[in-house]
């Protein structure tokens, strides 16, 4: 995602500091992700669209080196010709890369060897951030790395939760003392609805870092609308189940009732009756007894809407929930440095106000993921980041639980396949 940011170059020393420890800090999390998890835990690719959690330290890595120490870090040599081809992930304008289906063959580089690559990189961009002092082009993309870096933390939390979930012994990733909270202490209170007057409304991100697709700030006619004042609980999810809702055509979106029968769908992902028939959950921190009151999760936008149909409402657009969203502070159970995702993310709010609005699931809409008008993708291969993915992909806003804080703001826009589930995704709704 290619980035539009308010100059983060340095006028003074704190500043620079700044972005010294943005980073290293950034750094310092993902590795502090992958510590729990052995070699053999950092091969595994369950499906096409995961990829190994050895991939994603050395994806991370190739970046920095790729777009700000070999163009600008003078006498900067690669640290393996091999690696250019092996963890380029999409840019075409790179060069050619290794087939993303067979990332879970790569047994060689070993993990040691991706290890001293992170340490190698972060050494020479430690030299870089000294020597480009002031320089606002470089600071710009240190922040750009450092998000993207941000994003596949999340991703490496998902991915390898798909891929202990073929292991039949249903391992933990996690364990719970690495975690500050655990399953909700209170009831979620039924659904309330909470007014949106409309009108015209400003949509999109004016100043601070952003991404390219979250520009440029622009109008928008809005009916009055009303969203639904917490997320979507799994106590809702389940009278949806038990009324037949998966057995029933009449909700579904064409697309949704055929993935429905295809793949067999009776419930979200990771989801399964144990012997006496209670429901429990496949989480980061093993199989877990279901917590009724948490937000659902790990529902496919086909989901989303067929609930959404069947309980007689409808998803929030993005435009909706962005204008909603920007009354609030971002606030929320996101990812700390080394807390993977919780078992759940709860949320609390004042009265009048949305709830686990921010940091709980990263909630669908019924939004196409598009351009807004006036956009236009970055010059050169940073410019891949998002434009040549607004194609087939619906928009999903506000954070997960395994998003990282610093990673989030109102207008933040995530996009996915209708059809995707394994990420930490639910849904409130309209009205």
């Amino acid at each position: 995602m290619s980035p539009h940011a308010t100059p983060m170059h340095a006028d003074n020393d704190v500043a620079e500091d700044n972005v010294a420890q943005g980073f290293r800090s950034v750094r310092d999390n993902s590795l502090t992700l992958a510590a729990p998890l052995s070699p053999e835990d950092w091969m595994l690719q369950s499906m096409e669209d995961a990829s190994p959690l050895k991939w994603h330290l050395a994806h991370t890595t190739w970046f920095f080196e790729t777009f700000l120490l070999c163009p600008h870090l003078p006498g900067y040599k690669t640290f393996h010709d091999d690696f250019t081809f092996l963890f380029n992930s999409y840019y075409q304008q790179v060069g050619s890369m290794h087939t993303r289906a067979r990332r879970g063959l790569l047994s060689r580089p070993s993990s040691d060897m991706v290890l001293a690559y992170r340490a190698h990189i972060d050494a020479a961009m430690d030299d870089l951030i000294e020597a480009a002092y002031g320089d606002e082009k470089i600071a710009d993309l240190i922040c750009l790395g450092c998000a993207h870096e941000e994003q596949h933390q999340e991703l490496m939390q998902t991915d390898i939760l798909h891929g202990f979930y073929q292991n039949a012994m249903r391992p933990a990733a996690y364990s719970d003392n690495q975690i500050e909270n655990g399953q909700p202490t209170q009831m979620a209170d039924p659904i309330k609805w909470i007014g949106f007057e409309g009108g015209l409304v400003e949509k999109g991100a004016e100043g601070g870092f952003c991404f390219d697709n979250e520009m440029p700030r622009h109008k928008f006619f809005l009916n009055p609308f009303e969203l639904s004042h917490r997320p979507v609980s799994n106590r809702d999810y389940l009278a949806f189940i038990e009324d037949g809702g998966y057995q029933d055509s009449r909700f579904w979106l064409a697309d949704g009732w055929a993935t429905v029968q295809t793949h067999g769908w009776t419930a979200p992902l990771y989801w399964e009756r144990n012997e006496s028939g209670a429901w429990e959950q496949f989480t980061l921190f093993g199989q877990v007894p279901l917590a009724l009151d948490a937000p659902v999760r790990h529902v496919s936008h086909f989901e989303a809407a067929a609930y959404a149909n069947w309980a007689g409402a409808v998803l929030p657009t993005e435009t909706e929930w962005e204008v909603a969203a920007a009354r609030q502070a971002v606030h929320g159970h996101f990812l700390e440095a080394g807390k993977p995702a919780s078992r759940q993310a709860s949320g609390d709010g004042e009265d009048g106000a949305l709830h686990a609005l921010f940091g709980s699931v990263w909630e669908w809409t019924q939004s196409p993921y598009a351009s807004y008008p006036g956009y236009k993708p970055a010059a050169g291969a940073i410019g891949e980041y998002n434009g040549k993915f607004m194609s087939s992909q619906m928009v999903l806003r506000g954070g997960s639980s395994a998003t990282p804080l610093g990673h989030m703001r109102a207008t933040y826009r995530n996009f996915f396949p209708p059809s995707a589930r394994w990420q930490f995704s639910g849904f409130r709704l309209a009205r």
